[in-house]
């Protein structure tokens, strides 16, 4: 009888949460805080905005466009203004035209996307209304079907390939080049590249036959400051939320953290939007600043179980081993050599090819950067300079990073 009246207890609890999401006194309509929303109107990138459109108008007569390269850091208004242009291409696109026109946009992110040419390729086929198996076949085949999809008939082809630098880091320089070569091959169509880079460096790690071929025209995209991010949550959050909602000061906070991270406005939205949601789970009359603060840490923890999941196996050997320094060495501390020499091991003990060790050292670097460890260089006089690593991730954490690392390499 006990378990039966705990039950009903339970019911009444889930449905207490369930009423109170019901009344829904925080959202109005919560999709204009995802960062796939693409707003009628985008603040603060009017410039970028005209150059991208003065250099892709020629599309709309048919012609092949200069290949362009777009890049700034995360959350500054790059794939929202390729977008933007490319929405407003098709408005104007007249479709009595005696050719088509085809804009894809294509993430190279993606897990099941970005390992190899081979599923690149057949994504894009796939786009295109084509079908090719997802694995099986040789490259060079799937290459040649995508061309002759692309020249089956009288096109234009856009492609947009977003997070391109990531293909380049685990791929060769070469799908890049034969990317940017494809109209030599193509005898009724045009394809024009658009690619887009968090990483300010990409172009200068390239071969210089593939840099100058994939950027012939340049679309830098500042941070935005903390007034721009306050102008762009405002915005949104007129239809976002019910009025009255936000505690004063809310959004100028949120505002400032976004700043401090490089200008990211896509921060900022998140932030905004999970901070409702945790107003909401407390059925808070107010968005406080509390929530700002709470949602801040949830996010951080969010995102580095989300990286640790997402990266490749190369990465996730490399983090082990950092892991497991960090957890033997007296001090916590240990250089970049130390970290090198147990992933080799790794590898070794696991059959997985070894990446050199400046490749290891870049992707340190990316731990850095994504606040998992903390880098610092050590002069050592005629000896030369060295990094010295620390493990940067709080201990609530750790175990769920150490369980993904360690499933993800069937580490014994």
């Amino acid at each position: 009888m006990r378990n039966q009246r705990g039950g009903g207890n339970m019911q009444d609890e889930l449905d207490k949460i369930f009423e109170s999401f019901d009344k829904n006194a925080v959202f109005k309509d919560k999709n204009l805080l995802q960062t796939n929303y693409t707003p009628e109107v985008i603040l603060h990138r009017d410039e970028q905005i005209k150059q991208i459109a003065s250099i892709l108008a020629p599309t709309l007569r048919g012609e092949k466009t200069s290949n362009l390269f777009l890049y700034g850091k995360t959350g500054t208004g790059k794939t929202l203004s390729i977008k933007y242009v490319r929405d407003a291409l098709y408005k104007r696109f007249n479709k009595n035209s005696p050719f088509s026109l085809r804009i894809e946009y294509l993430n190279c992110k993606l897990k099941k996307v970005s390992d190899t040419e081979y599923r690149i390729l057949a994504e894009l086929i796939n786009q295109l209304g084509g079908e090719v198996p997802s694995t099986g076949l040789p490259t060079q085949a799937v290459y040649s079907k995508f061309i002759d999809l692309v020249d089956s008939k009288k096109q234009l082809v856009v492609l947009i390939l977003d997070e391109v630098d990531q293909t380049a880091k685990k791929l060769s320089n070469n799908f890049l080049y034969n990317l940017t070569r494809l109209n030599s091959e193509l005898s009724k169509s045009k394809i024009s590249i658009v690619g887009i880079s968090n990483d300010l460096t990409f172009l200068e790690d390239l071969d210089p036959r593939v840099r100058s071929s994939l950027s012939e025209e340049e679309i830098v995209f500042p941070p935005y400051n903390a007034i721009q991010i306050q102008d762009i949550l405002n915005k949104r959050a007129e239809n976002a939320f019910k009025a009255g909602i936000l505690e004063g000061g809310v959004i100028p906070k949120c505002a400032a953290y976004a700043a401090r991270e490089h200008g990211d406005a896509r921060r900022a939205l998140d932030l905004l939007r999970v901070a409702g949601e945790l107003a909401e789970r407390e059925s808070s009359k107010k968005i406080m600043l509390k929530h700002i603060d709470e949602a801040n840490s949830k996010i951080e923890r969010d995102k580095i179980l989300d990286v640790v999941q997402s990266e490749p196996k190369q990465f996730q050997y490399v983090l082990y081993s950092i892991i497991h320094l960090s957890e033997n060495s007296k001090d916590k501390s240990f250089f970049t050599g130390d970290v090198y020499n147990f992933y080799q091991d790794l590898c070794l003990k696991n059959k997985l090819e070894t990446l050199t060790q400046r490749r290891v050292g870049d992707i340190i670097q990316e731990f850095d950067m994504l606040g998992i460890i903390n880098v610092r260089v050590i002069s050592k006089g005629r000896g030369g300079r060295m990094r010295e690593i620390r493990l940067a991730i709080s201990r609530d954490i750790l175990k769920k990073v150490k369980e993904i690392v360690q499933d993800a390499i069937n580490y014994n």
